[in-house]
């Protein structure tokens, strides 16, 4: 896993800001940011890399300092088996954090190791790290990992990831196999209502 700073080199993604400017006449208090990026490392496994910075304005806390003030900075990198989506590695790195203890909870993240990212993952990261038995950051980033791991499994399924067939042409997916590519959002959000107009659309 990188240290922060390190340049992973950009892969054409927008790196804009993605909120508005500032209001006029409010003072900014406080930044947090989340980057989630999925990687395809085989046919069988996806890499996830998560990170969460908080930053200070400059000046907030040092008069006359010209630049931001980083308190948090962590990083998460899992190992994820597809299409099982277990993880089978875990990573934690303390970049940036406010005491000398923090890190000492970075290995009890191992216990990630053998739980599904997609069935019941929210609840079980909760139960597991909630509260004083983990960091408050590092598991608010576990949560907003775990939905890029599920929205990558449609890109791990697709006709341009996989071997082609005859000629060079893509494989023609079975009935199954275009079925396991949406069910898994069934439930997720009122779009996919299990009773609502798309699901049944993609049924028929």
């Amino acid at each position: 896993m990188a240290r922060a700073g390190y340049d992973r080199g950009m892969t054409g993604f927008l790196a804009d800001d993605i909120l508005p400017a500032a209001p006029e006449g409010l003072t900014t208090l406080h930044d947090r940011e989340y980057r989630v990026r999925s990687y395809r490392a085989g046919e069988h496994e996806m890499v996830i890399h998560g990170a969460v910075r908080d930053q200070k304005p400059p000046g907030q806390y040092t008069p006359d300092d010209p630049d931001p003030l980083t308190i948090h900075h962590m990083q998460v990198e899992l190992r994820v088996s597809f299409p099982a989506l277990e993880i089978t590695a875990a990573e934690v790195l303390f970049d940036t954090h406010p005491h000398t203890a923090c890190p000492a909870v970075a290995d009890r993240y191992g216990e990630l190791v053998g739980l599904s990212i997609a069935r019941g993952f929210i609840n079980r990261v909760r139960e597991l790290f909630g509260g004083p038995r983990g960091c408050t950051h590092v598991t608010a980033l576990l949560l907003a990992m775990a939905p890029v791991a599920v929205q990558s499994t449609w890109s791990m399924r697709t006709t341009a990831s996989r071997p082609t067939g005859p000629a060079g042409q893509p494989p023609m997916q079975s009935a199954v196999e275009r079925e396991r590519m949406w069910t898994g959002n069934v439930g997720t959000c009122h779009v996919w209502a299990d009773d609502g107009e798309h699901v049944a659309a993609l049924r028929a």
